[in-house]
């Protein structure tokens, strides 16, 4: 299958990569050229705009929000301009459920078809191939791209024929993640304020009732203060937020905890912490009791 895929951060190039190890023919666009340089080697076709990599049979996006979406689909050389009719937009971003529903109804009026198919994991799951795949669309269209989901993730999720259903789970998943992200960092300060180490803390958490990937994976960087380099940025985890808010907003649906972790992110952005992995509003508790002065990389 022809392939185009555009955003080659630090999730986009693990997916590619992932593609091309399947046997599919990509071509790759990043804003940044250089980033599509390793892809090339690996026998990818490099684009020099958007619209050169819309030639095939489905286009993937994978970008960080939704302005940066919203660049490469609606301009007059944007993906919606430049593929052809019947053709598939997969948005594997984590965008908001707005967005999506506008996604949707473009491609419709414009012939083509979109998925939206956001993932849960971070860059080292994507780069081994082992995400978790949301899908919403057309149960056809799903279909055609089972097999570049089958090349990128461990397991697909097909959870509805509307696009937006999608991304609001994935919303809503990552509110989680914060979540357990902002207790463990509470119970950690605790703990640790008594003198208790963190590692063997997290490692009785994990061995017993919380023996889960997202323990096992936050509770480790919160436990060794690992921040950087970041998997997932802080200002990203700000994003989602806002989106799971928006979202809960336009339902009528409260969210008191997100919130908080609305402001808990505010706050870790405000004292500096662009360049952190989003796990470091952890340190917030911490700084609360007077566990740690500054954040730590």
């Amino acid at each position: 299958m022809k392939v185009g895929f555009i955003g080659l951060g630090h999730m986009g190039s693990g997916m590619a990569a992932s593609l091309l190890r399947a046997g599919s023919e990509v071509t790759v666009y990043n804003r940044t050229p250089e980033k599509a340089k390793p892809l090339v080697e690996q026998g990818a076709r490099a684009a020099a705009q958007v619209a050169d990599a819309c030639r095939g049979d489905v286009v993937i996006t994978m970008l960080a929000d939704d302005a940066a979406v919203e660049r490469v689909v609606f301009p007059d050389n944007g993906i919606i301009a430049s593929l052809k009719h019947g053709a598939i937009h997969i948005s594997m971003s984590t965008i908001s459920v707005a967005l999506s529903a506008r996604l949707a109804e473009a491609h419709e009026k414009a012939g083509q078809r979109f998925v939206a198919a956001p993932v849960f994991g971070r860059p080292e799951a994507a780069a081994a191939a082992k995400l978790f795949i949301v899908t919403g669309g057309a149960p056809d269209a799903i279909d055609a791209c089972m097999s570049l989901f089958q090349a990128i993730g461990q397991k697909t999720f097909s959870i509805s024929q509307k696009p937006p259903d999608a991304n609001l789970v994935k919303l809503s998943g990552n509110f989680l993640i914060a979540s357990v992200i902002e207790s463990l960092g509470e119970a950690m300060a605790l703990v640790a304020k008594a003198g208790i180490d963190r590692r063997q803390y997290i490692n009785i958490l994990t061995s017993s009732l919380f023996n889960a990937p997202v323990y096992h994976t936050y509770g480790g960087l919160i436990a060794e203060q690992k921040f950087t380099p970041a998997g997932f940025a802080a200002p990203l985890g700000y994003k989602d937020i806002r989106l799971a808010l928006a979202a809960a907003e336009s339902l009528r649906v409260p969210l008191p905890l997100a919130s908080l972790l609305h402001d808990r992110f505010l706050t870790l952005l405000a004292q500096g912490g662009e360049q952190l992995d989003w796990s470091a509003i952890s340190q917030l508790a911490a700084k609360d009791a007077g566990e740690v002065n500054s954040f730590k990389g």
